[in-house]
């Protein structure tokens, strides 16, 4: 009886390792394209938020334009005026700021009170297909007595 040293199943076997090692190189490439992906998301993510905060910090000075132009050491009686308006350019780069301002008079116990809502919006106007915009809204209330008190025209 003969026996053979080679059995046939090698033979058969023959360029599957070839085929694994494709397959292995395909996989590896697929997640590397996968992580580089994510990355290049994760950064422009990052970056985004970073233009919210400042966007956020923008209107936030907006409002506290809005307030100061609200001048409480006026003299007289009459209450201050609303003043809307854009900040300039140069104040606060890579945005811009609209400023609006809406008044609300009421007569209360012999005193003029005056609700002012002061809301502010930056906008981003970075070359970019995505616009930042944050809005940032205030309310402050004004009175004075019907004689006002020259040292505190305020105070009711």
């Amino acid at each position: 009886m003969k026996h053979r040293l080679h059995s046939p199943a090698p033979r058969r076997q023959r360029g599957v390792s070839i085929i694994s090692a494709i397959f292995m190189l395909l996989l590896f490439a697929a997640l590397a394209g996968l992580m580089a992906s994510l990355m290049s998301t994760a950064n422009v993510t990052s970056a985004q938020d970073i233009q919210g905060a400042r966007a956020y910090q923008a209107a936030q000075a907006g409002v506290e334009w809005g307030l100061f132009q609200l001048d409480p050491e006026g003299a007289g009686t009459a209450m201050p005026s609303c003043v809307s308006g854009t900040l300039p350019a140069a104040a606060i780069p890579e945005f811009t700021v609209a400023v609006s301002c809406s008044k609300s008079d009421y007569n209360e116990a012999g005193r003029s009170i005056s609700i002012y809502l002061i809301t502010a919006t930056a906008r981003s106007i970075a070359a970019s297909s995505v616009t930042i915009e944050r809005q940032v809204e205030a309310s402050i209330e004004k009175c004075r007595p019907e004689t006002p008190n020259t040292a505190a025209p305020y105070d009711c």
